[in-house]
């Protein structure tokens, strides 16, 4: 038995009154789901524990089986074991964004919080702002780390785990309530926007129409996390498809391999077939068992507050990942199961996380079921099939 987890981040969303009242995903045309889900148990999981913070993170640890409550110890740690940074047990590591900041004649804490992404800023153009940040800002007991896009991490030797505020918890609004209380972060934050603000990889991007990425923005702290490897709780080699050094994070640190796809950016414009194919050839070819499928890109439009461009992504989804995947699946003869879900909600509305369950599918192609139901998330609760605890998803996929 092959077991697949597609994983729509941030998918699930409120009624949007442009979309007559329908969600994203009610909107969205997902043929593929509108089949699957006749032949599917569908219901609703609760992937956030009571009290902690909506994070892709605690959610994604929740979903692949590891309780959060006892495993997580912050965002950033986990991007640390992607990007391959030196961490000792002592060390503290921080999420560091590139963001966009209002611009004109004000102080550093009048700026607004404009876009937590700098327009999903690419890879290359934040190598060469960090490089420039690298020589100002690094020292003997700060480190910076080159990630991807907008995602970079910085290694704090020694140091504590403190609060920041997540950048995307605070768009359209002013800065100065939310900035950090340490010293030495503040004042990078703000010499960080003087180095940046003119650029030439910024004056670039306001020439070609792309929001600047003219600060740094640090959050995620935590420390290293310690994981009891997947095979060895669930009997399963598995591996990792996704983007966001998060997800192959959390693939070092359960001992998933990482499988990477080429024009995969954990945006709109990604590889979404590449995504399937790579699945497949995991799950027919290499002899894997299990294969995490993610993609961020609802999760970015939701983000952005745009309901057309989520519905656009969850179309894509359903059209060039999960068509092509169980097509091929299919005709392999190969038993296997599946799982759709998103972490956690992300509505366009609020452009940010909440904590409220999120509606998940589940398919057996050897005990395919009937119903007369779709996959959204007003039909998934009225189905009353409840898992209160996602971090229990893993044993009920895994089930003989």
């Amino acid at each position: 038995m092959k077991t697949i987890v597609m994983l729509s981040d941030g998918m699930a969303d409120e009624p949007v009154e442009s979309f007559g009242g329908k969600t994203p995903m009610e909107y969205a045309k997902t043929p593929t789901l509108d089949h699957l889900a006749k032949l599917s148990e569908i219901g609703m999981v609760q992937t956030i524990p009571e009290g902690m913070a909506p994070g892709s993170d605690v959610a994604n640890l929740s979903v692949i089986g590891y309780d959060p409550g006892l495993y997580y110890t912050g965002r950033s740690p986990l991007e640390a074991l992607s990007i391959g940074a030196d961490m000792g047990s002592d060390d503290v590591a921080l999420r560091c964004n590139l963001v966009t900041l209002s611009e004109g004649d004000v102080s550093y804490e009048d700026r607004t919080m404009v876009d937590h992404s700098a327009s999903e800023i690419t890879t290359e153009e934040a190598g060469l702002l960090l490089s420039d940040l690298k020589r100002e800002f690094e020292s003997e007991t700060c480190h910076f780390y080159t990630g991807t896009s907008y995602r970079h991490c910085i290694v704090w030797n020694g140091g504590e785990v403190l609060h920041f505020t997540p950048p995307h918890d605070i768009l359209e609004q002013k800065i100065g309530g939310y900035l950090p209380e340490n010293e030495m972060f503040l004042n990078m934050q703000i010499q960080s926007y003087e180095i940046l603000k003119n650029h030439p990889v910024n004056q670039k991007r306001r020439a070609a129409g792309l929001n600047p990425a003219n600060s740094l923005w640090f959050w995620g702290a935590g420390t290293k996390p310690k994981f009891p490897p997947f095979r060895d709780k669930y009997h399963k080699k598995g591996v990792m498809i996704s983007a966001v050094d998060l997800l192959k994070g959390i693939a070092v640190g359960i001992g998933l391999d990482n499988k990477n796809v080429e024009g995969a950016t954990g945006g709109l414009g990604t590889n979404y077939e590449g995504k399937a194919q790579a699945a497949v050839d995991a799950l027919l070819e290499e002899q894997y068992d299990f294969a995490y499928i993610h993609l961020e890109a609802p999760d970015e439009m939701g983000h952005q507050g745009s309901a057309r461009k989520k519905a656009e992504a969850i179309h894509r989804m359903d059209t060039r990942i999960l068509a092509p995947l169980l097509r091929q699946m299919d005709a392999s003869g190969e038993n296997y199961r599946i799982l759709v879900l998103p972490d956690h909600p992300t509505p366009v509305r609020l452009r940010t996380h909440t904590g409220d369950p999120v509606p998940y599918l589940l398919y057996d192609s050897v005990n395919p079921q009937k119903h007369d139901w779709n996959y959204n998330e007003r039909e998934a609760k009225e189905s009353e099939n409840r898992i209160d605890h996602g971090w229990k998803l893993m044993d009920y996929l895994f089930r003989n």
